[in-house]
């Protein structure tokens, strides 16, 4: 696994990780959650690598090794994907991402539909473009609802929240922690070393203006996510199987947030079984 520091246009540096071309023909971009870095996710490798799919990803603008960028919205952070793909060589690719990780990923979808092959969106939120008022908040934890009304009071109320920030997982997602996909605690840990800042602007960005139209995407989306998540709650995914053109929603009774991530494998096999 080889590190990639990637000077963009504006002078910010975009950290990321990549496998190589030796990897296979075709390449997977993993989008992480909210905190958390590019690394790409352990529970994953063998799938992909079975697969023939080479592996890259980033870290968003302030998290890891790259460059923060204050009000930054997912189209912004869709253009950073595009130009670590030009960089690597890389034309058309499959993209996967949970929670805040999947909602960029459909943003990314939208702003360049001519580079997305297919996308494995886990436990995303839609934007309140497609779920607009309270609808958005509907069957959310009283953690995310707290966090997210502060963000759209504005990056000041955010940031006075930033500290009380608790988290809407279920009894199953925190067992689902204590098993393989526990690497997504130390993923976690390593997004906050930099303090809020970055959490500040994915909560910003997920409550604003996405800069994309979800209608203009083109390829096969999964939306794979638990019916008892609180975090994204599921009539999030509804709606987003309602706009998207070419969604397939899987509901996982039982899963919550995180506990729903047991099923990524068979769905990243599934979708790239899709030509």
């Amino acid at each position: 696994m080889s590190e990639v520091d990637l000077r963009l246009t504006d002078g910010r540096v975009l950290h990321g990780a990549d496998d190589g071309p030796a990897a296979g023909d075709r390449a997977l971009l993993w989008l992480h959650g909210t905190p958390g870095t590019g690394r790409l996710p352990v529970p994953l490798a063998a799938v992909a690598a079975d697969l023939g799919l080479r592996r890259f990803a980033f870290d968003r603008a302030g998290y890891g090794g790259s460059t923060p960028r204050p009000g930054r919205s997912p189209a912004d952070t869709a253009a950073d994907a595009v130009a670590l793909a030009d960089h690597l060589g890389i034309g058309r690719f499959l993209l996967a991402g949970h929670s805040g990780g999947a909602s960029h990923a459909l943003a990314l979808a939208a702003a360049h539909p001519d580079r997305v092959e297919a996308v494995l969106a886990v436990s995303a939120l839609a934007p309140p473009a497609v779920l607009p008022g309270d609808a958005w908040f509907t069957g959310m934890g009283p953690a995310g609802t707290a966090t997210l009304r502060a963000a759209l009071a504005g990056r000041a109320a955010r940031e006075a929240h930033a500290g009380t920030d608790a988290i809407d997982f279920t009894a199953a997602d925190w067992a689902a922690l204590e098993g393989e996909w526990g690497w997504l605690g130390e993923i976690a840990g390593e997004g906050s070393a930099h303090g809020p800042g970055p959490l500040v602007d994915d909560d910003l960005a997920y409550v604003g203006d996405w800069g994309v139209d979800l209608t203009a995407v083109r390829a096969r989306v999964l939306l794979l996510h638990g019916a008892d998540d609180l975090v994204a709650p599921l009539g999030h995914a509804r709606r987003l199987a309602a706009v998207l053109p070419d969604a397939d929603l899987r509901v996982v009774e039982g899963a919550g947030h995180v506990s729903v991530l047991t099923g990524a494998a068979t769905a990243l096999r599934d979708l790239a079984a899709h030509r």
